[in-house]
C-alpha cells in the first residue's frame, strides 16, 4: 500500500487535476494572461484621471526616477507631481491591498473549506476597523493604528472560530453566523467610539470606514508592500498544504499533515495582511469573496494556482474599482461603495446557483 502511495502523484491522490480536467499548460497560460492584465490595468490607471497624461509621458517620468541615468529636467513639475507623487503610490497601494484581500480570502476559504468565507464575513474587517478606530480616537496613548488593527482583527477571527466550533468540528453555517455576530459586536463598539470621538477624529473614522485611497502616499506603500509580499510568498509556498487541509482534518492527518499547525500559520498570515489593508485604506468588502471563487472557476481548486491567480485578479479588480471611483464623477466616490455595489449581486448569484453545495 505504501509503495502505491509513493508511486502515485499527490495531485492524483487528491483528485484535483484529473477530476477537474485542468491541464498544467492551461493553468500557466491563464496565470500569464492575468499577469499581463494586471500590467495593462496599472498602465491605464496611471494615465486616467482628471488631468490626462499620455502613456509615453508616464513612461518617461518613471524611467527618470528609476534609471541611474534618468533626467528629470525634461519632465514638467506638474506632470511629475501628478504621476510620481499622486497616481503611482495610489496605484501600487490599490494593487497591494487587492492582492492582500484576495489572497487572504483564498486562504480562509481553503482552511474553512467553503468559498463563502472571506475576511469581511468572518468579522476580521470589523475587528480591525475597531482596532484602527481605537488608534485614531486614542492616538496620544494607544498603540499604532496598524498594530491595533492586527490585534483586534486576530481577536475577531479567533472568537468567531471558537464560537462556531462544536465537538471538534466547525460547521460552515455556524461559522458564518458566528462571524456575523462578532462583526456586529465590533461594529457596535465602533459606533460607540464615533459617539465619543472629537470632531476631527470622527471625520477621519467616517471617511476611513467607507474605504478609499484618497490619502495614498509612498509611506503607505513602504509600510504595506514589505509585509504583504513575504506573507503572500509564504502562503503561496504552503498552497499544496492548503490543498490537503481543504480535504478535512482527518484526511490531512492521514496524509501526515498537522492541520492545527498549518491552519495557525495560514490564518495568522491572512489576518495580518487583512488587518494591515483595513488599517491603511478602511473597509473594502467582497474582494476576498469574489476573486478566489472566480479563479477557481478558471483554474480549478489547486491552491498552488488559485493563490497567485487570486492575487493578480484581486489587484486588477480593486485597481479598476479605484479608477472608477476617482473618474466617474467630479467628486471622488469611496471605493468601498463600488466594491459593495458589485459584490452583493455576486453573492446573490453564488447563493442562487451553488448555495446548497456551499452551505451543505
Amino acid at each position: 500500500m505504501s509503495d502505491m502511495i509513493r508511486k502515485t502523484s499527490l495531485w492524483e491522490r487528491l483528485g484535483f487535476d484529473i477530476a477537474y480536467g485542468y491541464s498544467e499548460g492551461r493553468k500557466v497560460l491563464i496565470l500569464s494572461a492575468l499577469f499581463v492584465l494586471l500590467l495593462i490595468t496599472v498602465g491605464v490607471a496611471i494615465t486616467f484621471g482628471a488631468y490626462s497624461i499620455s502613456i509615453v509621458d508616464v513612461y518617461g517620468i518613471v524611467l527618470a526616477h528609476l534609471s541611474p541615468f534618468g533626467d528629470l529636467s525634461s519632465v514638467t513639475k506638474l506632470h511629475n507631481t501628478i504621476v510620481w507623487e499622486l497616481r503611482i503610490p495610489r496605484v501600487l497601494l490599490a494593487v497591494a491591498v487587492g492582492t492582500a484581500l484576495a489572497t487572504a480570502g483564498a486562504v480562509f476559504q481553503g482552511c474553512f473549506r467553503n468559498p463563502l468565507v472571506e475576511p469581511y464575513i468572518l468579522g476580521i474587517s470589523s475587528g480591525a476597523a475597531f482596532g484602527a478606530a481605537m488608534g485614531i480616537v486614542f492616538s496620544s496613548f494607544f498603540l499604532s493604528i496598524q498594530l491595533s488593527a492586527f490585534i483586534f482583527g486576530s481577536m475577531a477571527v479567533a472568537m468567531a472560530y471558537f464560537l462556531a466550533r462544536v465537538r471538534k468540528e466547525t460547521p460552515i453555517v455556524t461559522l458564518i453566523l458566528a462571524g456575523v455576530i462578532i462583526g456586529s459586536i465590533f461594529s457596535a463598539m465602533v459606533s460607540i467610539l464615533k459617539y465619543i470621538a472629537t470632531d476631527a477624529a470622527l471625520r477621519e473614522i467616517v471617511f476611513w470606514l467607507m474605504g478609499g485611497f484618497y490619502y495614498a502616499t509612498w509611506n503607505d506603500v513602504h509600510l504595506l508592500v514589505p509585509i504583504i509580499i513575504p506573507s503572500f510568498l509564504i502562503m503561496w509556498a504552503l498552497g499544496w498544504k492548503l490543498n490537503i487541509l481543504s480535504m478535512g482534518d482527518d484526511e490531512a492527518r492521514a496524509l501526515g499533515v498537522n492541520p492545527e499547525k498549518y491552519k495557525f500559520v495560514l490564518i495568522t498570515l491572512a489576518t495580518l495582511v487583512t488587518s494591515l489593508a483595513v488599517s491603511t485604506v478602511g473597509i473594502i468588502a467582497w474582494v476576498g469573496l469574489m476573486m478566489p471563487h472566480a479563479t477557481r472557476m478558471m483554474l480549478g481548486p489547486d491552491h498552488r494556482y488559485v493563490i497567485p491567480a487570486s492575487a493578480m485578479l484581486g489587484g486588477s479588480y480593486l485597481l479598476v474599482c479605484d479608477t472608477m471611483a476617482r473618474t466617474l464623477t467630479s467628486a471622488e466616490i469611496p471605493v468601498g461603495i463600488i466594491t459593495s455595489i458589485l459584490g452583493a449581486p455576486y453573492l446573490f448569484y453564488l447563493l442562487r446557483t451553488r448555495g446548497k453545495a456551499m452551505l451543505g
